[in-house]
């Protein structure tokens, strides 16, 4: 038996892995119409996208066009960790209902190929 194998059984054994594939997780849930968290989630998720690096490089232009550096040297990082924020909020929001059953999906299917 290789080694891949072993890690399986064992991996199998665990309570997580063994309701995963007892239960034959599948992914309906995704089929359904989602809710307007979830939609809310999506939104703030996509926001910590244009904050992030794009905000970041507009204000290191205003910075530059301003000779003033203290507005990237300060206004960089803040806004850098506020789409941190942002996007942690948007994932805790959209993706709460639907991670654990991916992951719990992803277990079983990957244990049962392995093993």
């Amino acid at each position: 038996m290789n080694v891949i194998k072993k890690i399986a059984k064992s991996a199998a054994k665990t309570k997580f892995a063994s309701k995963a594939i007892h239960d034959g997780v599948d992914l309906s849930v995704f089929k359904e119409k989602p809710s307007a968290r979830i939609l809310f989630g999506i939104f703030l998720t996509g926001m910590s996208y244009i904050i992030g690096w794009p905000a970041i490089g507009l204000f290191a232009g205003l910075s530059l066009y301003r000779h003033q550096p203290l507005i990237i040297v300060i206004g960089g990082p803040l806004l850098f960790g506020l789409s941190h924020l942002v996007f942690i909020a948007g994932m805790y929001l959209a993706g709460g209902k639907y991670i654990m059953v991916f992951l719990r999906w992803a277990t079983r299917v990957m244990l049962e190929k392995l093993m």
